[in-house]
């Protein structure tokens, strides 16, 4: 990644110097600022999310570990104008943090989104409403159903129903769902289901199963659904040690060589990481070092679990492995202790489950050391949440 600290980034972006969005602008001003980067904002390379008409750069930007409001008015200034943020993320300040920083925007001067779970309707709406307060605002451009895993969730007909009731109560204006794991049987569904109008899935260089990935994505697609992909990096990098950096700015790229996504969301906590991601929103082409770079992280295990789920049956305590391994990628790739404690809390994990065990029997496909590294993230349980936030 070329060095570039706050300054130059301001400087060097697609707005120039004289762009006020790092500071809170005035109301009055912030519609002629849009008009004046309205050519500018030409050069970047944009996509329609399927059937809901938005159109949106390759690039946009995850916010989930982002709690710095500059950092989003730059993101907006250079173009990012979908921002990603979920109920759950740094429990609940991420929205909060975003609805300070949105409220002096022009509504239609940004597409947001957000992401909410919950196993029956109720509680769904219920974690909906409080999202908007937190965002202060009417509704979500985009609403996810989040973290589905099978055919079975996406069809149920109660959660169904509570994105219909949603987005009939102009809560959203477009509903869908996230997905970490067994992507194209839920991308499926999805389409199956006739509500689902945005898919958000993980896709990456590193998934054994990218060609299924890939054709879902394409029958999504044909059908009408805007696709959306996260977890582009593959975990940042390829060991725990952090010697081994992910070419995320390659990473990003080849996942958009597909046409057939419309935008991808890295989360970007940085202004160098805003910087390289913005310009991929004006360049996708492949340089032969970059194919180099990916080659290489292809032949490493690394830190992404693509959730194949082998190993499951093969535990005797049935733990819910894909998990555990996706918060040891949040701990050691991302650096996000926070992330991963919530991750782990969700599913009840406990500290080093598997001290009991003896020799572990699980063996998984991409080579990881199941037990010790559940044994190492699960130390995260000893601490209270609160002090991660």
């Amino acid at each position: 990644m070329n060095t570039m600290n706050r300054r130059t980034f301001i400087t060097g972006s697609v707005l120039g110097a004289s762009y006020a969005f790092l500071g809170t602008p005035a109301l009055s001003d912030i519609k002629s600022q849009i008009d004046r980067t309205a050519v500018e904002r030409k050069k970047l390379i944009t996509r329609k999310l399927g059937r809901t008409g938005i159109e949106l750069p390759v690039v946009s930007m995850g916010v989930m570990r982002s709690d710095n409001p500059a950092l989003v008015r730059a993101a907006l200034a250079s173009g990012m104008v979908h921002l990603d943020t979920a109920h759950g993320y740094m429990r609940g300040k991420n929205e909060s943090m975003l609805g300070e920083v949105l409220k002096d925007y022009a509504r239609d001067s940004f597409v947001i989104a957000t992401k909410v779970g919950s196993e029956d309707k109720e509680g769904f709406l219920e974690k909906l409403d409080l999202s908007l307060k937190r965002l202060q605002m009417e509704y979500v451009d985009i609403l996810y159903l989040h973290g589905i895993t099978s055919r079975n969730e996406v069809m149920s007909t109660e959660i169904l129903d509570a994105l219909r009731t949603a987005k009939a109560a102009g809560k959203a204006r477009h509903v869908g769902l996230s997905t970490h794991k067994n992507e194209p049987e839920v991308i499926r569904a999805a389409i199956e289901s006739g509500v689902h109008e945005v898919v958000l899935t993980s896709i990456n260089f590193k998934q054994d199963h990218y060609p299924d990935v890939k054709k879902a994505v394409a029958e999504a697609a044909a059908a009408g659904l805007g696709i959306v992909a996260m977890k582009t990096m593959a975990g940042a990098f390829l060991d725990r040690q952090k010697t081994k950096p992910v070419n995320c700015k390659a990473a990003l790229k080849w996942v958009l060589q597909d046409e057939n996504i419309t935008t991808a969301i890295p989360g970007i906590t940085t202004f160098d990481m805003l910087a390289e991601n913005a310009s991929v929103n004006e360049d996708l082409k492949l340089t032969e070092q970059e194919k180099s770079d990916l080659a290489f992280g292809n032949g490493e295990s690394g830190l992404y679990c693509q959730g194949c789920e082998r190993c499951t049956h093969q535990c005797k305590r049935q733990l819910p492995i894909p998990e555990i391994m996706r918060a040891y990628m949040y701990t050691y790739g991302y650096g996000d202790a926070r992330i991963a404690h919530s991750l782990l809390t969700s599913y009840g994990v406990q500290d080093n489950p598997c001290r009991d065990c003896g020799a572990c029997p699980v063996k998984c496909t991409k080579g990881f050391h199941i037990q010790e590294r559940i044994a190492d993230v699960t130390r995260l349980t000893r601490v209270p949440g609160e002090l991660l936030a």
